[in-house]
């Protein structure tokens, strides 16, 4: 072992070596076009008018014709007289053809200097090789932008898994699926508005820096702001100020924002993501059930062409009907177990000491239930279906059932074994939304820190008065992992957050 970690390390030394070398080579080359007064970087513009998927699909159109292309060289191939290239941008590739007939003897010999990872700009005409590649017929070749350090091999690309993560730059320039993932990431979040606006809801922002961090269990990251001499928290929720909104007459609101939350990071987590709450007055969770339905189904169709999806090895069907099940009834469906037939919180415990369930002591009844989910149920949950009525302990902002004062009106949408979105009718009532704010308190003094604090501000907004309202958040990230078939929170975002690299 220890042999083989140090050829390892010879082979990583002699890699960099060889990059260093590279590099030296291409300042050099740089050095020499400014002296010849050929900087390119002094170059502002470029007069682009088609991408390479246009010419693709327009080749009918565009054969014979002139276009003007910008964009990476990723491969060349020198041939004497005439030599092939491959220019990629922001749709793609294409393949570009230099002769030095064209170009004249001084613009051919610069060409061929031209390195991998040069951004240059092509103008010609476009045709289809002997091969019966469409292609581009160079007239003119501008140097854009000089490459000084080099990219991955070609046919290895960027393979280390932490490194395109922390250099995603290099990634979209070598992996083609990144490139897609993130354009339908942007797709998603535009499908969501369009959908949003077809039901008359607006858009908001609402602060990032607040001096409560509400809306949500979970622990914040904590700053303080020089100016007010004042401790704060970053958002961990987007809840408090959109239902404020919701009382000032706003009725249909939505907010696409960032949220942090002081914990772990795995596959589907991270600390700094992504998060969509909207809320809707005179409507309740069934109101956000049929929303989200809808939604979902509307953005299979619209990104993935299908409602018939595919995560890793599953099928998953967004266009039937989602299914609804109480959180109790699929704890009985999956251990046997009937919670409401469980009268104490000391019947729970003893159940969850039976089924080797940790909890910790201040954990009530309500709490044991989640749990149960969690670890019995949670997994199961790979087809869309609505969990609902969730117990009252772990729902601080939710209205009470008015059948079973044990359990609110809430629910959540599990598809592949993930939470994709969480959703109430919303607490309304001032003095029971202070009596729970007070529960949280007192959690919080007993050592929980993703208790949520009484909010005085938001306690007066709510005695102003709130209409019935139905409110939801979705995490974007997960929407998008399962839309784009990622594997890991991290591939869907362009900067995931990483542990720094010690010099």
């Amino acid at each position: 072992m220890a042999d083989q970690n140090q050829q390892n390390k010879n082979q990583q030394k002699n890699a960099q070596q060889d990059v260093n070398q590279l590099m030296k080579v291409r300042r050099e080359k740089l050095a020499n076009l400014q002296a010849e007064g050929k900087d390119p970087f002094v170059v502002t513009t470029y007069d682009q008018t088609h991408h390479t998927a246009q010419i693709r699909e327009n080749f009918e159109e565009l054969e014979g014709k002139d276009v003007s292309i910008a964009g990476r060289m990723m491969f060349k191939r020198k041939m004497g007289k005439a030599s092939f290239g491959n220019i990629q941008d922001r749709d793609g590739a294409i393949q570009i053809y230099a002769t030095r007939d064209d170009l004249g003897e001084e613009s051919y010999e610069a060409f061929k200097k031209l390195d991998i990872g040069d951004i240059i700009g092509v103008k010609g005409f476009v045709f289809r090789t002997k091969t019966g590649e469409i292609s581009v017929h160079c007239k003119e070749i501008t140097l854009l932008s000089k490459s000084l350090s080099p990219l991955p091999e070609k046919f290895h690309g960027l393979q280390d898994t932490d490194m395109r993560y922390r250099q995603r730059y290099v990634d979209l320039i070598m992996n083609e699926e990144s490139r897609r993932t993130f354009y339908k990431r942007s797709q998603i979040i535009r499908e969501i508005r369009n959908f949003l606006a077809g039901r008359d809801f607006i858009e908001v922002e609402t602060p990032m820096l607040v001096a409560n961090a509400g809306g949500a269990a979970a622990r914040p990251f904590e700053t303080h702001f020089n100016a007010l001499d004042e401790d704060v928290k970053l958002r961990i929720s987007l809840e408090l100020y959109l239902k404020r909104l919701i009382i000032g007459g706003m009725e249909r609101v939505y907010e696409i924002g960032r949220v942090f939350r002081n914990e772990g990071v795995d596959t589907k987590h991270n600390p700094e993501f992504t998060l969509m709450e909207l809320y809707q007055a005179y409507t309740d969770y069934n109101g956000m059930m049929e929303l989200t339905e809808s939604m979902f189904r509307y953005l299979a169709e619209k990104v993935c062409g299908t409602t018939l999806i595919r995560y890793a090895d599953k099928e998953l069907d967004l266009g039937k009907p989602f299914r609804k099940l109480t959180m109790v009834d699929a704890i009985k469906e999956n251990t046997g177990i009937d919670f409401d037939q469980v009268a104490t919180t000391e019947e729970a415990k003893k159940l969850a000491d039976e089924k080797g369930i940790e909890y910790e002591d201040r954990h009530e009844k309500g709490d044991i239930v989640n749990l149960f989910f969690d670890e019995f149920c949670e997994d199961k949950m790979i087809q869309p279906t609505f969990i609902m009525d969730h117990p009252i302990e772990i729902s601080p902002l939710t209205k009470k059932k008015p059948d079973d004062p044990s359990k609110v009106e809430r629910f959540e949408l599990y598809i592949n074994g993930w939470e994709m979105c969480n959703a109430y009718s919303e607490l309304n009532d001032p003095i029971d939304q202070r009596a729970r704010f007070a529960a949280q308190d007192a959690l919080s003094a007993a050592g929980d820190e993703e208790a949520q604090h009484t909010d005085e501000d938001f306690l007066h907004a709510m005695e102003i008065g709130m209409p019935p309202t139905g409110g939801i958040g979705y995490g974007i990230d997960r929407l998008v992992m399962l839309l784009t078939d990622s594997a890991a929170i991290r591939d869907v975002l362009l900067f995931p957050t990483m542990k720094s690299i010690k010099e």
